[in-house]
């Protein structure tokens, strides 16, 4: 045992198997001890070549440690957690009426992490990963061990998002407990009350882990009040060495009220103003997973994995028109408010994944094989612009018919290869393969200017994504990586919608595709530097959206959603982190360390158009550097994010009347967190935005808007953990 605390105390994550031995008179023969890690200094690091049977050779990876961080986790502080992924785009929208704050890398569009696969322990948890990838649900960070995340590379296996993969790794069962009990709880600023509680153990061959959060907020601004209740259940049955199974439920139950958005100049007179005090959202949302995982033979996996999502959103608010200016106010000749638009979106999708991973002997080296299949049926219905009521409460009740009823459905089958070949000790290449098979339908009915418009669309598709990937090892905790893969973004349900009584959609409308590539240098030396620098090119075609064209008769002009534009997104993407105590004396107890997260991102469209502009949302520079102290007690961080300017679209308009268009300014946040642990307690404290910068990520046309959605001033917060066991 002394010799697996060695192991530990280098900064290894470690998960071992030594349940059994079998002993003669004379000899013990033990079983294979098999650790399985993540190589850390301090709290971010990168997943090894193979782990739990999927492949991470040659890709781009990052992985945090979540309780090893300094971070307001009561309200997923997304910049904070996540801020040391090199070139995150974080949309800070969370107190404007969004139930999570969506993010992407490189240049794409972070709205809800549209252009990511978002995963909970491996498994799908946005509405549908292709015809509606919005995330409402994020599971809460204090009951998060790890966020994984694979660059674009990530589509060989997991899906084939531009933006790749992120992976929210619950907690577990504590090892050898039959029970432990977690309690933390959190007040702050704008009233803010936060309470996480767990339990979990194990008990012969169970495993249990279960946590329910419950959190209230008055908002940073008038008429941002918010109640939200998470809840996670996982149960594990670890039948032998060979076979375990299990189940797991995620529910999110919430009342957001949305304070709208602002103009331009309501944003520099005063941020924290409210423009609307009738909006009001509910997403309940669950997910429930059941899975076995066999081990038929020596270095063998076989996963199954399948998903049922049963979620909904639900709004009743006073609608964009007359954009962010129009004063919300009771009507003098009704002596009443103006009628609320109401909408309603069912959102269900089942899912299946079967994985199956096998090492095997090639020459003298070891080599993995990864392959498997994908089965997802997703169904998602749309009803909106209904006449709600004249009132200020949460009421979905409508006068007359629906505006648009309208019907989406998606299915997917997508089988997947991948194998490392390790053409020497330290060199391997990894080629993969992903078929998809898309079949889209849309039906319904839509009202505009007067006129019903019908939808009936089907689509099949079929395809492959192709990629490749290298790494060489120069010493035994550094790695030289470069990658390429294949990528794509299909046409989403609102791209199906019809739009206008003159506008038409191109019946030859396209998916969006292109492709990522990786070339970087990371690794770690000793206790004291972790690095990965690199860059990366992307190429983005057929980019979807709406411009004018004529009439070859009339020579009148009609709007049309089509294939306008190509981007090209470049740059560099660096990690640095250094501790300054540790690389003086390696056994100090104290630890000091610096980290930089920077990148430098040129997003731009190639043709049409819009050539030689921005892509909107693509700040060119995101740089967060941070300075940590630690003992072994104390824990606290300052970190100043810096984010570059962007334009809301990609006519990139300084100013207009559209309320999505328009600049984002650059802003500078400063963020202080520590905690203080004295066994089986510890305190958390800290300030968010401590210079009270006023500032804003995101433009929108509609919800939760119009306008700008500024984001949070100045906050404070404190808590206590404790654990009993």
């Amino acid at each position: 045992m002394s010799y697996l605390q060695k192991i530990i105390s280098t900064g290894f994550i470690v998960v071992f198997y030594a349940t059994s031995y079998s002993q003669t008179k004379d000899t013990t023969a033990l079983k294979e001890i098999t650790i399985n890690g993540i190589k850390t200094v301090n709290g971010v690091g990168y997943l090894l070549e193979s782990k739990d049977g999927i492949i991470y050779a040659g890709k781009k990876n990052e992985v945090i440690l979540v309780d090893s961080l300094d971070a307001n986790k009561a309200l997923n502080n997304t910049r904070q957690i996540l801020g040391r992924i090199p070139g995150l785009n974080i949309v800070e929208t969370e107190s404007g009426g969004f139930t999570a704050n969506g993010v992407a890398t490189r240049g794409l569009n972070p709205s809800q992490s549209v252009e990511m696969n978002t995963r909970q322990n491996g498994y799908n948890i946005s509405a549908d990963i292709y015809g509606y990838n919005e995330a409402y649900y994020l599971p809460p960070m204090e009951g998060v061990s790890r966020i994984e995340m694979v660059r674009g590379a990530a589509s060989l296996q997991f899906g084939s998002q531009f933006g790749g993969l992120i992976n929210y790794v619950t907690k577990d069962a504590p090892l050898n407990k039959p029970f432990e009990f977690t309690t933390a709880q959190t007040m702050g600023s704008n009233r803010l009350f936060n309470s996480f509680n767990a339990i979990g153990g194990n008990y012969k061959k169970w495993r249990y882990y279960s946590f329910v959060q419950y959190r209230s907020t008055d908002g940073y601004r008038p008429n941002s009040e918010q109640t939200q209740v998470s809840g996670f259940g996982k149960i594990q049955y670890n039948h032998s060495d060979k076979l375990n199974f299990g189940i797991e439920y995620s529910l999110l139950r919430n009342k957001i009220k949305m304070p709208g958005g602002l103009t331009d100049e309501q944003f520099k007179s005063n941020p924290q103003q409210s423009t609307r005090a009738r909006n009001w959202l509910k997403s309940p949302w669950n997910i429930i997973t059941a899975y076995a995982n066999i081990f038929p033979a020596l270095n063998s996996i076989i996963s199954f994995k399948t998903t049922f999502l049963i979620s909904s959103r639900a709004l009743v608010w006073r609608n964009e028109d007359g954009g962010a200016e129009a004063i919300d106010g009771i009507d003098p000749a009704t002596n009443k408010f103006v009628p609320r638009e109401v909408g309603i979106e069912n959102m269900n999708n089942s899912t299946t994944e079967i994985r199956y991973s096998q090492k095997y002997s090639l020459g003298k080296q070891q080599s993995t094989l990864a392959g498997g299949i994908r089965h997802s049926y997703g169904w998602f219905t749309r009803q909106g612009g209904g006449e709600g009521t004249t009132g200020s409460d949460f009421d979905l009740s409508i006068k007359g018919n629906w505006g648009y009823d309208l019907d989406f459905t998606t299915t997917n089958v997508a089988p997947f290869i991948e194998n490392i070949f390790k053409i020497s000790s330290n060199f391997t290449i990894t080629p993969g393969l992903r078929f998809e098979y898309l079949k889209s339908t849309a039906n319904g009915n839509k009202e505009v200017d007067g006129d019903i418009l019908i939808s009936n669309e089907v689509r099949h598709r079929t395809f492959a994504l192709g990629g490749i990937g290298m790494e060489l090892k120069p010493t035994k905790n550094t790695s030289i990586y470069a990658n390429f893969s294949q990528a794509f973004r299909p046409i989403d349900y609102s791209q199906l919608e019809p739009f206008g009584v003159t506008s038409k959609i191109d019946p030859n409308l396209k998916d969006s595709k292109g492709y990522n590539s990786d070339l970087g240098f990371r690794g770690t030396i000793k206790n004291y530097l972790n690095f990965d620098i690199g860059a990366f090119y992307l190429a983005y075609d057929q980019r979807i959206g709406i411009t004018l064209e004529p009439d070859p008769i009339t020579g009148d002009y009609y709007s049309v959603r089509k294939n306008i534009a190509n981007s090209i997104h470049k740059g560099i993407e660096s990690y640095v982190e250094f501790n300054i105590i540790k690389y003086f004396n390696p056994q100090s107890k104290y630890g000091l360390s610096v980290f930089d997260s920077y990148a430098y991102i040129n997003a731009e469209y190639t043709n049409g158009d819009f050539k030689g502009n921005r892509v909107e949302a693509a700040a060119k520079t995101i740089n967060r550097v941070g300075l940590i102290f630690s003992t072994r007690k104390l824990s606290t961080t300052l970190q100043v994010n810096y984010v570059g300017d962007a334009f809301g679209d990609a006519s990139n308009a300084y100013s207009s009347e559209d309320p999505v268009a328009g600049y984002i300014p650059s802003y500078t946040v400063l963020d202080w967190s520590g905690s203080y642990k004295f066994s089986p307690f510890s305190l958390n404290f800290g300030i968010n935005n401590a210079t009270d910068t006023p500032y804003f990520t995101r433009r929108t046309d509609e919800y939760p808007g119009p306008g700008i959605i500024p984001a949070v001033g100045r906050s404070f917060y404190l808590g206590f953990t404790a654990k009993i066991q």
